[in-house]
């Protein structure tokens, strides 16, 4: 499998390089390095009175994703990154150190994506349009095995889809303390 990986990243590097992607992607790949995209647009939606259950769901799903990729799925599987199997593959960012699978830029996208949908936003719609060219410029960056940005999609996305329900399931239990008190 992993050749076949290898191959799919060495066909986007042969096919796909141009200096306007060459010039963009690093930028985008670099503005979602901790989720910074999302947690600016969190805090957005916070500071706005109608939107703050849209930035709770928002963080709900980001923690959920945070905790489930970043602190428990890359540690358990430490899978290394396509560049040290393959370094003579050109790098257009600084390496990222941690482990490869699943991809966290992908993950934490995906998430935002399916958080806002279900808070019933309509930012989902450029946030998908914005995970898909971020998921795309890991593997043009040759950073992320293609399996990696899949997973990092899937579990992003189930973690967008439980966001809500959990949101919901922490807002009852505040209104029960609350009304017990």
């Amino acid at each position: 499998m992993q050749q076949t990986e290898l191959a799919v990243l060495d066909w986007i590097a042969a096919h796909c390089q141009n200096p306007l992607f060459d010039a963009i992607f690093p930028i985008i790949s670099r503005i979602c390095d901790h989720g910074e995209i999302w947690i600016v647009l969190l805090i957005i939606l916070l500071a706005i009175k109608q939107q703050r259950r849209t930035g709770g769901i928002l963080a709900t799903g980001l923690i959920l994703d945070f905790v489930t990729c970043n602190k428990i799925i890359k540690p358990l599987v430490g899978r290394v990154r396509p560049f040290v199997v393959n370094p003579d593959a050109a790098l257009i960012v600084a390496a990222p150190h941690d482990a490869s699978f699943p991809s966290g830029h992908t993950a934490v996208s995906f998430a935002a994506v399916f958080a806002l949908k279900g808070a019933g936003s309509p930012l989902w719609k450029p946030a998908l349009v914005f995970s898909i060219i971020m998921a795309f410029s890991r593997l043009y960056l040759y950073v992320h095995w293609p399996s990696d940005v899949i997973c990092g999609a899937i579990l992003g996305s189930i973690c967008g889809i439980l966001a809500p329900k959990l949101f919901a399931w922490i807002e009852a239990q505040i209104a029960k303390r609350k009304k017990a008190e």
